[in-house]
């Protein structure tokens, strides 16, 4: 059986001779068809690695919660009563139950529906009814809820990990902590607090939405009815991502893979560095020029960085395997089967603890909530008819290769720093090789997987 680990937490024996399935220029249709491969990869990737699990904004105080899930596992991602941030899982000891049944919320303890044992938001045992009826002593940590045994947060993004040999968190973003850091720090305070999100579902393998998370090819095919809103009133036709009608290949921008999975795709060389210009590009919507008119009239010269934050920040960050930031929006992934994935895009607020905004952060939430409407409603679904239909096309069981060659044996199409950092054009497929590479290696190591019960 596959997707199992030994008693001593290591994976067991992987499933395939991967060696026969990933190339440098190809990879096998199996890696997105084969259930045993996804049973696998809960294990090997989304135990392995650090995986994203929510936003400290959605748990601000003590025994705030959000149920989250990492890969298949369902967990509770908790604010304790004392303020420790943990993961649980959602899974009583006794019988198996979920123990929470709401999306978020506060709760000092969580209660399981079925047999009514009760558990401290600790993970810790609380109650237990009748226990004159069992012979245990329930003091053991057996019956404590597990938990994912590490749990780190950086600038208020949370991941945990099952694996007690990961890295520690910093270093396994690596580079990718850079594209972070500037995304955030354009925000008074260097922070954003998490909206409501748009909950969307596609029958296909998750790695579908990763293959296309740095994709700058597709855009002008599969967008073309976007692009054509976003300019449908303007003469020039140059609104949102009109740069990539022309000449893409040879545009400023760029993509960047920084190693552990990890790839950015940067669109910013393509507008003017300068306040305002962000805004000058963004695509019309109902009511945007009231704001606007506000916001000149009570900010002055400072409207047009304001306007700005109300725009979307052209970048593409991707954390290897299921964070991705696009826009203003953060979108997480999250597998359900080998043909099944959940895709959840959060809106994001800006924050004005020191009052740089002068009073008009609602304003720009409320013109930043608009402009976050092109992606997902209008720009996502495009992607999930794409993965669907890829889905569809691995069916074809005899026509077996998926390429990923674009731009591969071009000279000095690509160029490597010192730490290994690969940048490259925004149409060409070197992310997803890389990546690829990646995962190859995470599904032949022997990660040590373990949970936690003492509290």
């Amino acid at each position: 059986m596959t997707g199992l680990r030994s008693i001593d937490g290591t994976a067991s024996g992987p499933a395939w001779d991967y060696d026969k399935l990933v190339f440098e220029d190809r990879v096998h249709r199996v890696l997105y068809t084969d259930p045993r491969i996804f049973d696998e990869e809960m294990t090997r990737i989304f135990g392995a690695v650090w995986v994203y699990l929510g936003h400290e904004s959605q748990i601000p105080a003590p025994n705030d919660f959000v149920a989250t899930r990492m890969g298949r596992r369902p967990l509770i991602l908790v604010r304790d009563s004392e303020g420790v941030l943990r993961a649980l899982y959602n899974r009583c000891t006794h019988r198996g139950s979920t123990v929470c049944r709401e999306a978020r919320g506060s709760a000092k303890s969580f209660q399981c529906g079925y047999h009514g044992w009760t558990f401290l938001n600790t993970g810790k045992l609380n109650g237990v009814p009748w226990p004159d009826g069992y012979a245990d002593n329930f003091d053991d940590e057996k019956f404590n809820l597990a938990q994912v045994p590490r749990v780190e947060s950086y600038r208020g993004f949370v991941f945990g990990t099952l694996n007690l040999d990961a890295p520690p968190l910093i270093d396994y973003l690596g580079g990718v902590a850079g594209p972070l850091d500037e995304w955030l720090d354009r925000h008074p305070g260097g922070k954003v607090v998490l909206c409501e999100a748009n909950r969307l579902k596609f029958k296909g393998n998750w790695k579908l939405l990763y293959d296309n998370s740095a994709d700058g090819y597709h855009v002008v095919f599969s967008h073309r009815s976007l692009l054509a809103m976003e300019n449908r009133f303007d003469e020039d036709g140059d609104k949102g991502m009109a740069f990539y009608k022309s000449n893409p290949d040879n545009a400023p921008m760029y993509v960047r893979y920084f190693g552990n999975g990890h790839h950015f795709k940067d669109k910013r060389p393509n507008v003017e560095d300068r306040p305002g210009a962000l805004w000058e590009i963004e695509g019309p919507h109902p009511g945007m020029e009231h704001f606007e008119a506000s916001l000149r009239q009570r900010l002055g010269d400072k409207a047009d960085r304001a306007l700005d934050l109300a725009s979307s920040e052209p970048v593409n960050i991707n954390v290897f395997p299921n964070l991705h930031i696009l826009g203003n929006h953060i979108q997480v992934s999250t597998p359900v089967s080998v043909d099944e994935t959940d895709t959840t895009w959060y809106g994001t607020a800006v924050v004005d603890e020191d009052g740089d905004l002068e009073g008009t952060v609602d304003a720009i939430n409320a013109l930043r909530m608009r402009t976050q409407e092109s992606f997902p409603n209008f720009g996502e679904v495009d992607d999930l008819v794409n993965f669907e239909q890829i889905q569809v096309g691995f069916q074809a069981e005899e026509d077996e290769w998926v390429y990923m060659h674009r731009g591969l044996g071009i000279p000095d199409r690509f160029q490597v720093d010192d730490d290994g950092v690969i940048t490259g054009p925004p149409t060409d497929e070197v992310f997803m090789r890389e990546h690829m590479r990646e995962w190859k290696r995470l599904m032949t190591a022997e990660p040590r997987i373990a949970i936690a019960r003492a509290v």
